[in-house]
């Protein structure tokens, strides 16, 4: 980003040092920013010592020499920097920008020391050290070494998370949760929710541009406070690339197996000390590695960073993605066509069209001690699907179309005393008109069972029509103590209010066939929801901190949920259902944690262990008084485990790093009546592997040559909820990719990658349907060949 000033002049130039390796040195202002933003209160010892350190393990000369970048910012001198700030633990927050750009492009991705710097647990850049939360953060290398095709590729960098693959770069995920399609996930960029919480969907990351991202941070279990819905088993934030310092071009071309073809374009224009504008554009296309599963995306993002005076600072952002794909590349199969014909696709009527765009200005004013930052938002969602999994129960064509209004308004001060106490207010306010049809079809099948083949359909009539206002007012605090040097203690609490104001386009119960559809009647439906959280940090040694959270967390139900109760095989009964719906409830979730992270002997470690219960989740009961069965708020869930993540450098060219995690995910309470009676309280979870795990060997010489052997491991998982041995489990499997890249100079890399190198028969997701275990078989041995230019 580019350099702020200070407010008021200072005299004594700073040099910044940094190693030869380094790609993207950081201006002065990634200092001063993180200085300005996250510390309180040094006694002149502790400058002292905090220059002492800077100059002896950054090489920072703090007597001569200039800070770079722009000719309104002076100099200054320690006395200067005792009275113009006063912040606690200053030394971590300055060092951690310096510690990710002074590397060359590297694959490793090494578990965070607590220098780093994340923005994602509190809205503020702050440390890990600082952070009472389990973050992973994947920096702009990682995600540039991995070049991703797929969410699946990266994310699995993060101890706990595993990705599922559906269809194109559409995804289902597996953060201390099953791997689930529901809504327990927060997805943001730049901190801004990608979608309103009442249109949730799955496969949000596809609407975002990660080959291109800055950084990804991903929080693990419930939202801090200062997020609402949604955020119940992890947040990811995709944080878009800041201009560089320099006008220049970056451009990459990639080509591979199956069709697959990818340009990525990304420039800076206009590059000044006061900003500058960046321009990303990805245009990637597969034929599909099954039959009729062709997928082609055009993503583009523009950022635009601007000082606007001395106390002003604005960062502005579009995006815009648009997919077309065809939807049955996750098309499950019985074990035999498996194992023997993997690319039959059961599901080739299905397809998936979307498209989004999203704008955001980010305007940051420091007045003296205080500081103000608004972001007013807008973005549209629309999508255009038949999915394959509704072809054997509920066929329809679905299209919703949603327009979102926001202003994000936070405000944060550093007060001076005993607990150097932070304080940090907030209002979210949201407005998201959407529509919603549905088309029920008539399918063209061949076959039975699990082994039915779809290959057509025809349109038989409307189902539902119907428009929604989502409305959201969120106010939010956030308290941070240091009760203690070494101490750091937060608490929270979010106050969130949702709305839905529903104007039913149909006025009666659709019949078609034996099928009812049962309309709600115009509407609103409210929620209201207080989230705590408390939290703290505390440093046992000096590259060693302990850190523990309690929070909650929960998700409103989605306006499919409230207004779409599906049919049953009466007028009356569907009336019933349909207003069943609307008596939905939050879901409801709470999390304990405690962990540690380091450095110690060249070992890097993150270790926690977390409790994490779902409360009120919605379970498939029949109704006693009315006989009809509906989703009602009876089930919970238990999650805990322990995550590693750890990373060793074993000599000067080779590493190793490894992202581990244990977990069990059981029914605590959960009894299912209907077309199925079952209680399975005390069971197994179905699709919940209780180990996941991901090693990367890496290579590298010299700065111009990198090699990394990469090693995925996912355990075994029941397949159903009865834990029956008939079904019995998924077997799991382990997968080795190979990637290699030689830079020809400064300007010119190539690179290659091999996905699946032994070319392992293993599934992307296995579950039970009709009655027969069946298996969505996943990519086999795929290789990828490419250039990095730059001009």
């Amino acid at each position: 980003m580019p350099c702020i000033p200070l407010q008021r002049p200072i005299s004594q130039p700073l040099r910044l040092r940094l190693s030869p390796l380094a790609v993207h040195p950081p201006s002065c202002s990634d200092y001063l920013d993180l200085i300005r933003e996250n510390c309180v209160g040094l006694s002149t010892r502790e400058v002292d010592a905090i220059f002492a350190h800077l100059a002896r393990n950054r090489g920072f000369d703090v007597h001569s020499a200039h800070l770079s970048g722009n000719s309104k910012l002076s100099s200054w001198t320690k006395e200067n920097f005792v009275n113009q700030y006063s912040t606690k633990a200053m030394a971590a927050v300055v060092l951690a920008q310096s510690a990710s750009w002074a590397q060359a492009q590297d694959m490793s991705t090494p578990p965070q020391t607590l220098d780093v710097v994340t923005v994602t647990a509190t809205k503020e850049k702050t440390t890990l050290q600082q952070s009472p939360a389990s973050i992973g953060v994947l920096s702009e290398d990682a995600i540039r070494a991995t070049g991703p095709t797929h969410p699946q590729q990266l994310l699995g960098q993060i101890p706990g998370v595993a990705v599922g693959v559906t269809n194109g770069e559409g995804h289902n995920m597996a953060i201390r949760q099953p791997f689930t399609t529901n809504p327990v996930y927060l997805y943001l960029e730049d901190g801004i929710p990608t979608r309103a919480t009442g249109f949730f969907n799955h496969n949000a990351l596809y609407e975002v541009n990660i080959p291109q991202a800055g950084s990804l941070e991903l929080v693990r279990g419930p939202g801090s406070a200062l997020y609402g819905s949604d955020a119940i088993a992890g947040t990811v934030n995709v944080i878009t690339r800041a201009p560089a310092k320099t006008n220049g071009v970056e451009t990459s071309v990639e080509a591979g197996s199956y069709g697959w073809a990818r340009l990525l374009l990304d420039g800076t224009f206009g590059a000044n000390p006061d900003g500058g504008l960046r321009v990303s554009v990805n245009r990637s296309h597969s034929d599909g590695w099954r039959q009729q599963t062709a997928y082609d995306r055009t993503s583009a993002n523009f950022r635009w960073d601007q000082v606007i005076n001395e106390q002003i600072f604005a960062k502005t952002i579009l995006g815009f993605t648009s997919i077309d794909q065809q939807t049955g590349a996750n098309s499950p199969l019985v074990r035999s066509a498996y194992e023997n014909n993997p690319t039959q696709n059961n599901f080739s009527a299905a397809y998936r069209k979307v498209q989004a765009l999203r704008f955001s200005s980010e305007i940051t004013y420091w007045a003296g001690d205080d500081v103000f930052t608004i972001t007013p938002y807008a973005r549209s969602n629309q999508m255009d699907l038949n999915g394959s999994y509704n072809f054997s129960s509920d066929p329809r064509i679905e299209k919703t179309d949603v327009a979102s209004y926001g202003l994000l308004a936070k405000w944060r001060r550093d007060f001076t005393g005993g607990w150097k106490p932070r304080l940090i207010m907030g209002l979210d306010l949201e407005r998201s008109p959407g529509t919603r049809t549905e088309d029920a079809l008539t399918m063209i099948k061949t076959g039975t069972g699990a082994s039915t083949n779809y290959t057509g359909y025809t349109v038989a009539g409307r189902i539902y029509d119907y428009s929604v206002t989502f409305k959201s007012q969120s106010a939010y605090s956030h308290l941070q103590l240091s009760p203690t040097d070494k101490t750091l203690v937060t608490l929270g609490l979010r106050l969130d209010r949702i709305e839905y104001d529903l104007d039913n386009r149909l006025n009666s119960n659709v019949q078609l066939g034996a099928k009812y559809y049962g309309q709600a009647a115009d509407s609103s439906t409210a929620f209201s929801r207080v989230s705590p959280k408390l939290g703290f940090t505390h440093l046992i040694a000096p590259q060693t901190s302990l850190y523990g959270s309690h929070n909650h967390g929960f998700r409103v139900p989605s306006e499919s949920q409230l207004f779409r109760a599906g049919s049953d095989t009466t007028d009356a009964r569907a009336s019933t259902k349909a207003l069943l719906a609307l008596s939905l409830k939050p879901i409801r979730a709470k999390q304990t944690e405690i962990g540690v992270r380091g450095t110690t002997g060249g070992l890097n470690y993150d270790v926690v262990a977390y409790r994490l219960e779902k409360y009120d989740d919605l379970v498939s009961q029949r109704d006693v008084a009315t006989n009809v069965t509906t989703s009602v708020n009876a089930g919970k869930t238990l999650h805990q485990g322990i995550e590693f993540a750890l990373g060793a450098q074993l000599d000067r060219a080779w590493r190793v790093d490894s992202a581990l995690s244990f977990a069990q995910h059981k029914y605590a309470d959960w009894t299912v009546s209907g077309s199925t009676n079952a209680n399975y309280s005390g069971n197994v979870m179905e699709a919940a592997p209780k180990t996941i795990g991901n090693t990367r060997l890496t290579w590298q010489p010299n700065a111009r040559n990198q090699a990394q052997i990469e090693w995925v491991y996912l355990g075994s998982y029941w397949l159903e909820a009865s834990n029956s041995p008939t079904y019995g489990k998924y077997e799991g499997h382990q997968v080795f990719n190979l990637r290699l890249s030689h830079s020809l100079s400064d300007s010119v890399r190539l690179h290659a990658r091999i996905m699946n190198l032994t070319d392992k028969r293993y599934a992307d997701s296995a579950s039970v349907s009709s009655s027969t275990p069946v298996f969505s078989p996943a990519l086999p041995r795929a290789l990828y060949v490419g250039a990095d230019m730059r001009w």
